[in-house]
């Protein structure tokens, strides 16, 4: 995350926000509920917007204050998205988690553990789609649309993702 710029007349002459709607860009963000260890990402989503219609040649819009505090306002409504998305989610991998009975055998233990470890040391984008297939069980193309990602993204996380836990199992003997 970058740190905020200090408040000295020292500002970049190509940054787009002067400082007052830098603060307003803040204030609409921190109205629309967004925790303020997010602000500053909100604020340079501002920035990076009205640099890119400087890039394309539409020029700043006729009020910078208002269109600014209106992606404000956009971005704080995508940001709690994301997080209700991320909670949905883990509730729905929450509630698909199997009951595991009492009496299990010390084979398929030593097989869930070697299974465990094995997805422990995946990347995390290969974690992700190998429990959302696997454990939640969604089609790929609700995986997809979850993370938003292509389908034949998952498709291949998923196939190497599968090849390298097979790989592990088979060398630890597990399998």
């Amino acid at each position: 995350m970058l740190r905020r710029r200090p408040r000295s007349g020292a500002r970049d002459a190509a940054d787009p926000l002067d400082p007052a709607q830098e603060d307003r860009v803040r204030a609409v963000l921190s109205l629309g509920g967004v925790p303020y260890g997010d602000l500053q990402d909100g604020v340079q989503q501002v920035r990076l917007r009205l640099l890119e219609r400087a890039a394309k040649g539409e020029g700043a819009p006729r009020d910078v204050a208002a269109w600014a505090a209106v992606v404000a306002s956009n971005w704080a409504m995508d940001w709690h998205r994301a997080r209700r998305r991320q909670e949905r989610l883990g509730e729905r991998l929450a509630a698909l988690r199997p009951e595991r009975p009492e009496e299990d055998g010390a084979e398929s233990r030593v097989l869930s553990l070697a299974v465990a470890q094995g997805l422990d040391e995946l990347p995390d984008s290969q974690r992700q789609v190998v429990v959302l297939r696997f454990y939640a069980d969604l089609p790929v193309r609700d995986i997809a649309a979850e993370l938003g990602i292509p389908e034949g993204t998952v498709k291949s996380r998923l196939h190497t993702a599968v090849r390298m836990l097979r790989t592990r199992l088979h060398e630890g003997e597990v399998v």
